[in-house]
């Protein structure tokens, strides 16, 4: 598209091929996801099919460069693009944290400056007296008298906005900054004006009441902020760290970046944020302040023990600064998700404390009675005491293990919408799981139960059995080590893989049941068909065969594209018998490779064989192993198409690289493809890939580099992905990327 064609678009066509463009950076949903990293060329065009190969989207730095280079093209298409690139903002650096907030909050001042007030005064009339001369000439099909009705609106305006709503603006901060006195802005008094967010409310109901009075039936463009902290929608700090910045101690201390007042500052200018991550970096800045301002947003704004219908009458201090912010927060979209994994510090634990005592937990009125007031019978209105954070879908707890159980029971209970949820290493009790278990409005899609050494087997059976609440669960961990081994017994296991609704449906993409004492009766006999199954987990069971583990792919979940074997089975070494280094690898390609992932032997002595897209296929879908790094160091450089792929931390995958999912286009057939629905750029898993393949020598590329990969590379991640809402099939990078592929445990 030339650059005269792209001036000539209407901006509504702009703005919806700007939408489209940071559409094709966003990864599809677990579903339709691809489980491989992320691999973009410039030859091949991403199609929005899960394939490896075209990926299925493109990256968001290609994005984000598109994007940023309409904004040159023409004021329209920078008006359209903005919006998109603060959509979804990662603090990365601290210079850049810095100017995050100078550009969002403009430093830490909360307050209009005088002469950013009076430019969006006149601009905002400007733009009234536009569409007001438009309208009239329209009307009336002449241009006579419009600078009369001009002037004569400009002062119903600047009368109007003097004094509205009881909020005063100074008749100086309603004029240009042309017509005022210049001074030097290091000499000038901070300004009294009124708050940002109250002066944008006072500024356009003034407008709507005048043109409605004026101009009835003329649409008016509601004025807008003119800082972009309206537009972000995702905020997240999964970038941010200050190793390597050559700081002391002291200089760590005393000169945080990431400060409770900054991030505070921020958040205020941000009325539309969805989705906030936070980590270990940063947590020191998660006060209850901020705390407040992240959960207390829409309908939760009103606090504790406020009527909510309106049916007291209640007298409002308008100069109480909690009031102020509380009614602020009130026209605030409410957050969607909110990830805080790692956060740990005790001023975050302190913050939570804070929080749960003063909104979520019950205090009883003889606490704050008097001795002559006891035992009287007292006539009070009822109010509603619960908080109930009704617009979170999502929450990520993992490793909050600092909080303790008495404020996390409460705080986790606030959530009674939640489709995701990650309560791994923290100190969630069988009381906690019986109250989430009795909910009637949480219908879990996702759930992690990592690592939780306060739960006993027989909560976890009865939450997943019993509760509605499980049903339709799609992922589900239940991740255990040597360190902190599952619960569960073989009973459990036996009852869950029986009873279990969300077995019983079959609709599991992502299980993980390591270090739970499964056998061969429970997989093969007593577990339903897993046809969903995508990724699985069985790692540090040494009593769980080789045999067993085929025998359940071949015959309950043939889809499964992912599995781990850490420390798992005997035949392996990891049992009562000692196995040497090379029986183990041989045990590995010929004994479960071989059985799983090479289609049966097939001879024909006339020749004459099936067509080639009708061949005989593996029984599995089986092409990524996870294996302890001593075993993987065993395999060499790998055998045959099997590549090893190092992460950056202890965690190590035996890939076959010559296995992708490949999409096919408008009447093309792939040779080696599992499957083809004859749909037109339909995803095929094809197992033959050639040498000179870009896919093949991609994952090539990945073993060569024997770890120093990026933190977003690895396979069947540990940790749930809060804020896009992929779960445990979704991709991370930064510190979640390294929680969820780097660290074993």
């Amino acid at each position: 598209m030339s650059c005269g064609v792209a001036n000539q678009c209407p901006p509504e066509l702009v703005s919806l091929i700007c939408a489209h463009v940071y559409a094709a950076s966003v990864a599809p949903f677990a579903s339709l996801s691809s489980l491989d990293p992320l691999f973009t060329s410039e030859d091949a065009i991403p199609t929005s099919h899960p394939s490896s190969y075209p990926a299925a989207h493109w990256s968001e730095p290609t994005t984000r460069r598109t994007l940023a280079n309409a904004c040159l093209v023409s004021r329209v298409w920078y008006e359209a693009a903005k919006p998109w690139l603060w959509h979804k903002v990662e603090v990365r650096l601290p210079r850049s944290w810095m100017s995050l907030v100078d550009e969002l909050g403009g430093g830490d001042e909360e307050y209009f400056d005088p002469e950013e007030t009076a430019l969006f005064v006149n601009r905002t009339i400007q733009e009234v007296e536009d569409a007001a001369a438009a309208a009239q000439s329209l009307m009336e099909g002449r241009k006579d008298g419009v600078d009369d009705l001009v002037r004569e609106l400009r002062g119903k305006l600047l009368a109007s906005l003097s004094d509205v709503g009881g909020v005063h603006i100074s008749p100086d901060l309603l004029s240009p900054p042309a017509t005022r006195d210049p001074s030097p802005r290091r000499l000038r008094t901070k300004s009294k004006s009124p708050a940002r967010w109250k002066l944008m409310r006072t500024i356009s109901h003034a407008m709507q009441d005048v043109v409605r009075q004026e101009h009835p039936g003329m649409y008016i463009h509601t004025p807008q902020d003119p800082r972009p902290g309206r537009f972000v929608r995702h905020l997240d700090f999964t970038h941010f760290r200050t190793i390597g910045m050559r700081r002391s101690l002291a200089e760590g201390v005393t000169g945080r970046f990431v400060t409770p007042e900054r991030l505070f500052a921020i958040l205020k200018e941000m009325p539309n944020l969805l989705a906030f991550g936070g980590t270990e970096y940063m947590d020191g800045a998660l006060t209850a302040p901020v705390l407040q301002e992240l959960l207390l947003r829409g309908s939760p704004s009103r606090g504790r023990g406020r009527p909510s219908r309106g049916r007291d009458v209640a007298v409002v201090d308008p100069t109480d600064p909690e009031e102020e912010d509380r009614e602020r927060r009130r026209e605030f979209a409410e957050l969607e998700a909110l990830d805080l994994t790692g956060c740990i510090s005790a001023v975050f634990t302190k913050a939570v404390q804070e929080f749960v005592t003063a909104h979520l937990m019950s205090h009883s009125d003889s606490d704050s009675e008097g001795p002559r007031e006891r035992g009287r019978v007292r006539f009070s209105t009822p109010v509603d005491e619960s908080l109930l954070f009704t617009g979170i879908r999502r929450l990520g707890l993992r490793g909050m293990k600092s909080v303790q159980s008495q404020f996390l029971q409460p705080f986790v209970l606030a959530f009674p919408f939640l489709t995701h949820l990650d309560l791994s290493s923290t100190r969630i009790t069988p009381e906690a799981l019986e109250a989430l278990g009795a909910s009637t409005t949480m219908r879990l899609k996702s759930l992690a139960l990592e690592r939780c050494n306060w739960l006993t087997g027989e909560s976890i059976k009865n939450f997943l059995i019993e509760s509605a609440v499980t049903a339709d669960l799609e992922e589900l961990s239940l991740y255990g080590d040597l360190t902190f081994p599952s619960p569960l017994s073989e009973d459990d296991m036996e009852a869950i893989f029986s009873a279990a609704p969300c077995f019983k449906s079959g609709r599991l993409q992502y299980l993980d049941i390591s270090s739970t004492p499964v056998n061969k009766h429970i997989l093969v006999d007593v577990c339903p068909a897993q046809p969903a199954l995508r990724s699985l987990g069985l790692s540090y069971i040494s009593s769980l065969e080789l045999c067993t583990i085929a025998a359940f792919l071949k015959t309950k979940a043939a889809n499964v594209e992912i599995l781990t074997l850490v420390m798992t089975s005997p035949d392996l070494g990891y049992g009562q018998t000692h196995v040497t280094p090379r029986q183990a690898t041989v045990a590995l390609h010929t004994g479960f490779i071989s059985s799983v992932c090479s289609p049966p032997f097939s001879f024909s002595l006339s020749g004459v064989g099936p067509k080639k897209n009708k061949q005989a296929q593996p029984p599995t879908r089986l092409r990524v192993i996870e294996l302890p790094p001593q075993m993987l160091s065993s395999l060499g450089a790998g055998a045959g198409s099997w590549r090893i792929v190092r992460s950056k931390g202890s965690r190590g995958w035996y890939v076959d690289s010559a296995s992708g999912w490949v999409a096919l286009s408008e009447g093309e057939e792939e040779e080696g493809a599992v499957e083809n629905t004859g749909e037109v750029g339909k995803a095929v898993l094809r197992r033959d890939l050639e040498k000179g393949h870009p896919w093949r020598a991609e994952v090539e590329r990945l073993a060569d580099l024997n770890g120093n990969v990026g933190s977003s590379v690895g396979w069947h991640a540990r940790k749930m992905e809060i804020l896009q809402g992929h779960g445990l099939l979704g991709r991370e990078a930064g510190l979640y990327g390294a929680v969820s592929f780097a660290y074993q445990g």
